[in-house]
């Protein structure tokens, strides 16, 4: 049980820690909204990370057979959702701008904890290098060793490890909009992290 666990755990940090677009839209996202829907993005990239390890301790070798075809539309659709994501993010922030709306003002999250939850989790199981990522623990053995309690153990501290680390980054982008004192701080910050997202973009598909 606890070399389940341990395995568990240095999955999820190893498919959470290397901070990519999906990172830094959730770090960007909870700092122009709230730590709540920023809180309820990451549990969407975490309960992504947990279907697929899920996914890996029960679908063999197999699973990883049948997702290889899929990989390459994968990473198009996913460089496709965070370009828009981006595109969408800078508009927002230079609409906001225009009209002077400074971070002391009210303003409701854009989007909300549900929509924000639903939507990391679907980017995150578009994303082509979780599946690359569990597909080679399939291979390689890691999340297939021992019985259902084991497994289970697995399961749970991969899910663990991937919210603790996403919820660390939407802190961190709480803390960002907090340093923001004015509509210009969070134009620039908005604009910077729409640019990084269209270069991880690019990047996905060559």
């Amino acid at each position: 049980m606890t070399g389940a666990l341990l395995a568990g755990l240095l999955a999820g940090y190893g498919i959470a820690v290397p901070v990519g677009a999906v990172g830094t839209y959730l770090v960007s996202l909870t700092a122009r909204t709230s730590l709540r829907t920023g809180a309820s993005a990451a549990l969407g990239v975490a309960t992504a990370d947990g279907l697929y390890a899920l996914l890996a301790t029960l679908g063999g070798a197999a699973l990883a057979a049948q997702l290889r075809p899929v990989l390459n539309p994968l990473r198009w659709a996913s460089a496709l959702v965070l370009t828009v994501l981006a595109v969408r993010a800078a508009l927002l922030a230079l609409r906001q701008y225009r009209e002077q709306r400074l971070t002391t003002r009210p303003e409701r999250p854009v989007p909300g904890a549900a929509r924000a939850y639903l939507g990391l989790l679907g980017i995150t199981l578009l994303n082509p290098m979780t599946v690359v990522y569990f597909a080679a623990l399939v291979l390689g053995g890691t999340a297939r060793g021992g019985g259902p309690l084991e497994r289970a153990a697995f399961v749970a501290a991969a899910f663990a490890a991937s919210a603790s680390w996403q919820l660390l980054l939407a802190g961190g982008g709480a803390l960002l909009g907090r340093s923001l004192t004015g509509h210009r701080g969070r134009l620039a910050t908005a604009l910077f992290s729409s640019a990084v997202i269209l270069v991880l973009a690019v990047r996905m598909t060559t």
